[in-house]
């Protein structure tokens, strides 16, 4: 963790981005299968969000001992740190997860990925336009349009009654709301963790969004009856990937320019497409020549936002 200089190379770049894309794409089947084995149905949003709610308070709980651990000694925040952290955890996880469990209620699983996956330009233009960060160039603009076509192709690949270009607010305004907190968040992460450590703001804001979002389930009806002991391993599963995931993130972010770290966000959808097919028997085009072109143009787009020229 000391070792700046480590997190700013490209191998280490790709492959720490790379692996949590991964596991923010394992989250999508695993998700589904903790609903079914602790009896939680799809409509029941109050009940998902008390799901998430728990998730993300041992997320944190695991970040913090991580932390902890790593530094040799208790990771406490200071008094004039809370605000930031209750900052960046509205926008994290408060704001980021109420609207996306809401959202996703009411549109396809389809359009989610896809509007997800404008996490991408939408971090990389408020980093570059509003917060002054780095420069907006026009290989970066390439990259991320070359990289949304990967994701557009994957998700639209044998789903084609899916996806139509009606719009609502509750549905996919709901979902682009959380993909504006959520990018949000990732300016935030990079501007606090310059003088504080990532893993510190990421597990107590874990806590604080987890227990407000319990808070909030349970005001509006949300239970959870059933806990069966392969459920709770799922459970822990998923707060394991965040606290490692959002750990490791905001390491990157805290090194290196938000472009280079956001592009990698494209992988999440292919991820989650390919390990769904897997888990869940969702796709038989997973592993065919589709998965393999939007593969091939979500790392070209990679590619390109992250070359340099070299002057002779």
């Amino acid at each position: 963790m000391k070792n700046n200089s480590f997190f700013t190379k490209g191998k280490v770049i790709c492959l720490l981005g790379s692996f949590c894309c991964m596991l923010w794409g394992s989250a999508t089947p695993t998700i589904k299968i903790g609903y079914q084995l602790f009896e939680i149905s799809q409509k029941n949003t109050a009940s998902q969000i008390l799901f998430a709610g728990i998730r993300f308070t041992l997320a944190g709980i695991l970040v913090v001992i991580i932390g902890s651990l790593l530094n040799r000694k208790f990771l406490k925040p200071k008094v004039s740190l809370i605000p930031k952290i209750v900052i960046v955890s509205i926008f994290q996880t408060i704001l980021q997860y109420f609207c996306f469990y809401i959202g996703l209620a009411h549109t396809t699983g389809v359009k989610t990925a896809i509007v997800c996956s404008t996490n991408v330009f939408v971090s990389m233009i408020l980093a570059t336009l509003l917060f002054r960060q780095e420069k907006l160039s026009m290989k970066k603009i390439i990259g991320c349009i070359i990289g949304f076509v990967g994701v557009v192709i994957i998700n639209l690949a044998g789903n084609s009654n899916g996806f139509d270009f009606n719009f609502t607010f509750i549905g996919e305004g709901l979902i682009f709301s959380s993909v504006i907190a959520y990018s949000f968040s990732t300016i935030l992460v990079k501007i606090y963790s310059k003088e504080e450590n990532p893993l510190l703001i990421s597990g107590y804001q874990f806590i604080f969004g987890g227990i407000v979002m319990i808070i909030g389930s349970l005001l509006f009806g949300g239970k959870i009856t059933s806990f069966p002991k392969s459920g709770i391993g799922i459970l822990f599963y998923l707060s394991l990937l965040s606290a490692t995931a959002y750990s490791i993130w905001s390491t990157l972010l805290k090194h290196n320019p938000v472009s280079k770290v956001a592009i990698y966000g494209f992988m999440t959808p292919i991820f989650g497409v390919l390990l769904s097919a897997i888990f869940l028997s969702e796709s038989k085009e997973a592993f065919g020549v589709i998965s393999l072109i939007a593969l091939v143009l979500v790392s070209f787009g990679i590619i390109v936002v992250n070359f340099e020229w070299k002057k002779k």
